[in-house]
């Protein structure tokens, strides 16, 4: 016989073994509140770029919203409850858009891709929640003299630095300037999944949102300062399945640089919240 799916629990594949655990679901069923973990310290270098180069990588309903700024930031990440304590680092690259479709009318950063160095973030991320997650080494960052430096590989090839210098802490009065300045409603993704079988055809197709809202979130510190980074070309030797995802980046026009900041942040929410535009 047949074992049946529970409509009020959440799965993955493999289904043949129950309900699984993950950011959304306990092993007790129950959700993760985020209020005193993750603890993150973030680190991000922002430039003026082409946008038309930008426009190359909007799905449909999107479209610029204000300058071309690029976003490069990474995350790295501890004391995570629904890991058990553990830990993950993140690298993504965004852009302020505005999408407008037959209901929603958002606008926020776009996260054209977000590498993570851990299996488990990855599948339910991009499964449940339709992030653009795929996989990296992202090891600590060295920090000498008031420098830091971030790398960021695929099986041994270097395909990013990142360097920021010259941090000055911000104030608690400036870090709230610069929050309740962000203006946006959150962080804008596309979900595709292919269709097995009929290949180049999708099995689903869609915008979709992380609200700014709702979160657990608190910076406990933030400073800002000046940065620099450099994407590598990459031959499809070097990155087989990646290649044109940082050649891509690579061939972005970096006009000017528009800083750097280095953020430490406790809490976060556990993204349930997502939902489709339309």
């Amino acid at each position: 016989m047949p074992y049946p799916l529970d409509p009020g629990k959440m799965y993955r594949m493999p289904t043949h073994f129950g309900p699984r655990a993950g950011p959304r679901q306990g092993p007790d069923g129950r959700r993760f509140e985020c209020v005193d973990n993750p603890l993150g310290t973030a680190y991000s270098v922002s430039f003026l770029t082409n946008g038309q180069q930008l426009k190359a990588f909007l799905p449909p309903g999107f479209s610029l919203d204000g300058e071309p700024v690029v976003t490069v930031f990474s995350n790295h990440m501890t004391e995570i409850e629904w890991l058990a304590g553990r830990g993950y680092n993140v690298l993504g690259v965004s852009f302020p858009v505005r999408f407008e479709g037959e209901r929603d009318r958002v606008r926020g950063s776009f996260l054209t891709v977000l590498w993570e160095n851990l299996t488990d973030p990855i599948i339910t991320g991009r499964e449940e929640l339709g992030f653009s997650k795929i996989y990296c080494e992202l090891p600590p960052p060295s920090c000498l003299r008031g420098e830091t430096h971030l790398i960021a590989s695929w099986l041994g090839f270097k395909f990013l630095d990142i360097h920021l210098s010259d941090l000055r802490q911000l104030s608690q009065a400036e870090i709230e300037a610069r929050s309740a300045a962000a203006n946006s409603d959150g962080a804008l993704h596309y979900k595709y999944m292919p269709r097995t079988g009929d290949w180049g055809a999708a099995d689903i197709a869609y915008p979709v949102l992380t609200p700014a809202a709702n979160s657990n979130q608190r910076i406990i510190e933030q400073h800002v300062g000046v940065g620099s980074l450099a994407f590598h070309q990459a031959r499809w030797e070097d990155m087989p399945t990646q290649y044109n995802i940082v050649n891509a980046f690579a061939d972005l026009e970096i006009l000017e640089y528009r800083g750097a900041t280095l953020t430490k942040t406790v809490g976060g929410k556990d993204i349930s919240d997502q939902r489709i535009l339309r």
